[in-house]
């Protein structure tokens, strides 16, 4: 695994479970003031900046399509580097 991983990598090693990817972007969709969100096994992910540093899920986000929204902020989080604290 990578140094510093990334969401997807941490899941396909079975450090992150889809659960909590899906209540990653739950917490999104619900409140985008999350910031420091917290995983299994010491990982947090900054929410905020997962989505300020994704150009097409900032968009997504202010849409009306629900799917498009949902898979675009999931997208975001796959690609994010969470950290272990």
């Amino acid at each position: 695994m990578a140094t510093n991983p990334t969401v997807s990598e941490l899941r396909k090693a079975a450090e992150i479970t889809d659960q909590e990817i899906d209540a990653a972007v739950d917490a999104v969709l619900a409140d985008l003031a999350t910031e420091a969100y917290p995983l299994t096994k010491g990982w947090t992910l900054d929410l905020v900046e997962t989505l300020r540093t994704n150009t097409r899920a900032a968009e997504a986000l202010t849409t009306e399509k629900a799917a498009w929204k949902r898979n675009m902020v999931r997208t975001a989080i796959l690609l994010a580097h969470p950290v272990k604290r």
